[in-house]
């Protein structure tokens, strides 16, 4: 909560962003993608590490779509199948923007913590 114009108080909306939705939503900045188009961008971009099943993915893209943060951009027929493509909002724009600076601040501070407080070398004799 912080004061805004004329003294009114104006609440921030902070949205808890996990490790799997911070790789959702960058992988929607390139433009929609549909539900595996994802699961695959996903995995590229986090060079492995996360690995999301179906089920996780659209229960992050459910929370995603309720935020605000992603929405349904179109729904196409493939093969007797329906593929659900999302696209990030402006607003999810702006919470990854948030989120990738809130992350490289806190890299900087571990870092130079560690570098202050490197144990001493043993001595050999």
């Amino acid at each position: 909560m912080c004061v805004g114009l004329a003294g009114y108080l104006v609440y921030q909306y902070i949205v808890a962003v996990t490790e799997p939705a911070f790789f959702i939503l960058t992988a929607l900045v390139g433009g929609p993608r549909h539900g595996y188009g994802i699961v695959g961008e996903v995995a590229e971009l986090s060079r492995g590490r996360v690995q999301l099943k179906i089920g996780t993915l659209y229960g992050v893209l459910d929370r995603l779509v309720g935020d605000g943060l992603v929405e349904l951009d179109r729904e196409e027929a493939e093969r007797g199948r329906l593929r659900r493509y999302y696209r990030l909002t402006g607003a999810g724009r702006h919470e990854l923007s948030a989120e990738a600076e809130r992350q490289a601040a806190n890299s900087r501070i571990a870092t130079d913590r560690l570098r202050m407080f490197q144990p001493a070398k043993a001595e050999t004799a």
